[in-house]
């Protein structure tokens, strides 16, 4: 059986299928996801693109705790009189949009590659708007054997959830959520193919021990790679990347002297639209030369990730730039690729994971020197606080594509709500083991997924603040239930 169910109940299938979906990823590990194989040996440089789509679910209009939940997108479809709400049908066409010029640069002759990272719920949303052409669009990339070889998908948080500050244990059911959300869309033939993951907001916890649970979680749950953001990692040493334009291996360590480590993509730079909007990676590559990894030249890899919708650049400007670049680089010495195809060339030339240049979250350099791997949280809890005294540059609030906001800090109005939500399911639901497959699991797990968006910190005080603490407190209502 491929296909397990969309929705149960009325609400998206978010767990029960836990055991399946295991044992559909382990079959799929030994086959290669890439059947058009990339010789390395042929191209100077290679470039990827992805594009992030999200929309955060919110209260509809009317009373706050009795209004239905729907997607932001639908939200604004319906005031289009409202702020920039008058974008809402062009991002609408920008969630569907690749499967037409993938379809067309297909039928062209030309070798187009694009990643795609898309929310559960934003797919939520949208299948409650009913826009079926959407879907209609987005299963032809995750299931034709043509654009499957030129679209990757990449896991990502259902919820839209930062790994800094959530609890580790609902990261997890985040990961596990969006699996059982793509298998119902796609199929788990689909899922299989998913090797990367795209954390939310390119949030990393720096701080070992969530650090650690972050790398453990992805392992866990299948995955090969993550994509990070250059300015969240260091050197073990505490520098900077020496070559942010080759893969390395993502080392975290917890106070306990566990070690996880996963392969890691970087992306560089800060975040901006036009970096993806005009294709800059193309002409980044188009100016690299390969380098030594491992005892082989290898092309360069120029990464970037943007939103697929938001901005004036990605609604009006990517769709030409993207089919011009992709018919210029065709039969050139640079190569566009998708990430797991171009790991997946790599190991073919004999560079594997435990080749690549090992790295680790910011800041930990400085926590080691002070701190044996084994001697304990309540160790390490000290040293963070002594390093905080010396230093109130230092943080553990992890990093992400932007370096003002902290996902941490100045958030209690909302942070709190939700973490009493996670304390009630964790002890009603997780404690007492109930069955993910139970009506009232899945429902707290809904609404405790939704509450813990970005968005509702992201977008500051006042009303994204109080959606976020209403959803939180339907989480706790029904974990109690």
């Amino acid at each position: 059986m491929d296909r397990i169910p969309e929705y149960v109940d009325g609400l998206p299938n978010l767990s029960g299928q836990e055991d399946l979906i295991t044992r559909s990823l382990a079959e799929a590990r030994s086959r290669p996801v890439f059947d058009d194989q990339l010789d390395l040996g042929r191209i100077e440089a290679a470039f990827t693109i992805a594009l992030h789509m999200h929309q955060p679910l919110r209260p509809a209009d009317g009373a706050l705790a009795e209004a239905p939940i729907i997607g932001n997108l639908a939200w604004m479809m319906d005031h289009q009189d409202v702020g920039d709400n008058h974008n809402a049908p062009a991002f609408a066409w920008c969630y569907r949009r690749m499967g037409e010029l993938v379809r067309q640069l297909l039928e062209e002759g030309h070798r187009p590659r694009v990643m795609l990272d898309y929310s559960g719920t934003l797919l939520h949303g949208l299948r409650q708007m009913g826009l079926d052409e959407v879907f209609d669009e987005l299963r032809y990339l995750a299931t034709d054997p043509r654009a499957r070889q030129a679209v990757e998908w990449l896991g990502s948080t259902w919820g839209h959830a930062v790994a800094p500050s959530t609890p580790v244990q609902d990261y997890r059911l985040h990961v596990r959520a969006w699996q059982h959300h793509f298998a119902g869309l796609f199929g788990l033939e689909a899922l299989s193919r998913v090797r990367g993951f795209s954390p939310a907001e390119m949030a990393l916890p720096n701080h070992p021990d969530v650090a650690y649970a972050f790398v453990r979680t992805l392992l866990d749950c299948g995955y090969e790679w993550v994509l990070v953001q250059e300015h969240t990692v260091e050197e073990l040493d505490g520098s900077g990347l020496a070559d942010p334009h080759l893969p390395h291996r993502l080392v975290c360590t917890n106070s306990d002297g566990e070690t996880a480590a996963i392969t890691a993509i970087i992306k560089t730079q800060g975040s901006d639209t036009k970096l993806v909007g005009q294709m800059q990676p193309y002409y980044e590559a188009k100016s690299s030369q390969p380098r030594d990894l491992a005892g082989h030249r290898v092309p360069p890899l120029s990464a970037q990730i943007a939103d697929g919708e938001n901005g004036g650049v990605m609604m009006n400007e990517f769709p030409s730039k993207y089919l011009e670049v992709m018919r210029e680089y065709s039969g050139t010495s640079v190569a566009a690729v998708n990430g797991t195809e171009y790991l997946e060339a790599l190991r073919r030339l004999g560079v594997g994971p435990a080749d690549l240049p090992p790295l680790q979250p910011l800041h930990q350099h400085r926590v080691w020197r002070h701190l044996e791997p084994g001697q304990g949280p309540e160790r390490l809890a000290a040293v963070i606080d002594k390093l905080r005294a010396e230093d109130d540059r230092f943080h553990m609030d992890g990093g992400s594509w932007t370096g003002d906001v902290s996902w941490v800090r100045g958030y209690d109005n909302v942070l709190v709500p939700m973490e009493r939500a996670s304390a009630l399911f964790n002890s009603h639901m997780l404690t007492t083991k109930t069955p993910t497959d139970d009506p009232r699991y899945r429902r707290a797990l809904f609404y405790l997924l939704a509450s813990e968006t970005s968005c509702y910190r992201y977008w500051g005080q006042g009303e994204w603040t109080d959606f976020g603490a209403e959803i939180a407190r339907r989480a706790a209502t029904a974990a109690q239930a």
